[in-house]
C-alpha cells in the first residue's frame, strides 16, 4: 500500500512539474486585452496591416507637414537625418547610399518602421488613413508607386515590390553549410592542456607627433 501511495505522490508531482506555476509578486498587475493591443502593431510581409487608406496626394502634404523638416521634401535627408530616396545603382560602389528604394527589402518595413516610430518626437499620432498615405507618398519619391492618384490599402498592398527584395535571402545555413559544422571533441581528442596558438595584434595607427605624412 505505501508503495501505491509513493507511486500516486511520483505522479502527482510529475504533473505539477509540467503545468506552470503562476506566482504572484504583488507588483503592478497583468495587462488587459486593450493594453497588450496598443503594444501588437507589427507590420510583417504578408500579416499585420491595419485596415485603412491613403492616396500618394493625401501623404504628400502630411509628408510636408510632419516629415520633411527632417528627411527633407523629396527625401534627400536634411542636415544628418537619414536619407529615404536616391542611391539606385549605388550599393556595390565605395559609398553605397542605403536608401528605402536602393537597399530596403519590403514595402511593410517601411510602413512598419512610420507606424511605430515616426514622426520622431510624435510617434504612433498618425491614424491608420495617414500612415498609408505617406507610406503612399515615401514609396512614390523612390519610384516604387508612379502615379500620385494611387490609392494603397490593405487589398493592393501586397502588390508593392522593392527592388532590393531579390538581394535578401531567408538564413538557411543550417541546412546550407552543416557539412562545415563539427562537434566539439568528446572523445579520443589532443593531449595535453589547451593554449594559445597565437594573439591579435594591436595595430596603432595614430602617427607620433612629428613622424606622420606630411600633406602638400
Amino acid at each position: 500500500m505505501r508503495g501505491v501511495v509513493l507511486g500516486l505522490a511520483a505522479v502527482v508531482a510529475v504533473g505539477a512539474a509540467a503545468e506552470p506555476r503562476r506566482q504572484k509578486l504583488d507588483i503592478g498587475r497583468e495587462a488587459t486585452a486593450h493594453e497588450i493591443a496598443g503594444w501588437d502593431i507589427a507590420i510583417r510581409p504578408g500579416r499585420g496591416l491595419p485596415p485603412g487608406k491613403g492616396t500618394v496626394k493625401e501623404g504628400e502634404a502630411l509628408y510636408l507637414e510632419r516629415c520633411a523638416a527632417c528627411h527633407g521634401e523629396f527625401g534627400e535627408s536634411a542636415g544628418r537625418w537619414p536619407i529615404l530616396s536616391g542611391g539606385s545603382g549605388t550599393l556595390s560602389s565605395h559609398d553605397p547610399v542605403k536608401s528605402i528604394g536602393s537597399y530596403w527589402p519590403y514595402a511593410s518595413t517601411v510602413m512598419d518602421y512610420i507606424r511605430r516610430a515616426m514622426p520622431y518626437g510624435n510617434a504612433q499620432s498618425l491614424s491608420n488613413d495617414e500612415l498609408y498615405a505617406v507610406t503612399a507618398y515615401v514609396l512614390y519619391l523612390n519610384d516604387v508607386i508612379k502615379d500620385e492618384e494611387f490609392e494603397l490599402n490593405r487589398e493592393n498592398f501586397a502588390e508593392l515590390k522593392l527592388p532590393n527584395e531579390p538581394n535578401f535571402i531567408q538564413d538557411n545555413r543550417e541546412s546550407a553549410e552543416k557539412e562545415f559544422w563539427k562537434d566539439p571533441c568528446m572523445a579520443n581528442c589532443m593531449p595535453g592542456e589547451a593554449r594559445i596558438a597565437g594573439r591579435a595584434r594591436t595595430l596603432d595607427v595614430t602617427p607620433e607627433a612629428g613622424k606622420g605624412p606630411k600633406v602638400e
